[in-house]
């Protein structure tokens, strides 16, 4: 699977999963019928979101982006529906242009960075496993801590 590919079905799945949440907080705050909704897929948004996010790293490795280029697409992932806007942009810049460029017969990885990533690359079934650990690791860190605004008791 290509960075482009990678980057873009994240982008989607975000605004996919921002929908969701959206329409839940619609149930929960406008016609209050449930909020079982909220907590579904606002678990879901977050884990994509994260995804997002490391996805989002690996491209920008990869790609060997500006930092306000890697900025922008990482920011674009807080308001609702940006990250599809923040993946045409980087299309149309041909920021997503070409394969993995580390690992295999690719370059060779100069910085930590660089070498986590070759290794995902010549790895990527044990990397996706990897990965998902790592967001429900995350996930389940942020639900211990608990939500970021207090919820009101009913």
């Amino acid at each position: 699977m290509s960075p482009r590919t990678l980057y873009t079905r994240f982008a989607f799945a975000e605004v996919v999963t921002w929908a969701l949440l959206l329409l839940g907080m619609l149930l929960k705050y406008v016609t209050h019928t449930t909020d079982l909704a909220v907590r579904v897929f606002g678990l879901l948004h977050g884990m994509v979101f994260l995804g997002y996010v490391l996805v989002t790293v690996a491209v920008w490795i990869n790609q060997r982006w500006p930092l306000r280029t890697a900025l922008m697409a990482l920011a674009s992932a807080a308001p609702p529906f940006l990250t599809i806007w923040a993946e045409r942009r980087l299309e149309r810049q041909g920021r997503l242009d070409g394969d993995w460029r580390l690992g295999g017969a690719g370059e060779s990885p100069r910085t930590l960075p660089e070498r986590v990533l070759a290794w995902a690359i010549g790895r990527p079934a044990l990397a996706l496993v990897t990965g998902v650990v790592a967001v429900l690791a995350a996930t389940a860190v942020l639900l211990w801590i608990g939500p970021p605004l207090p919820s009101e008791r009913s």
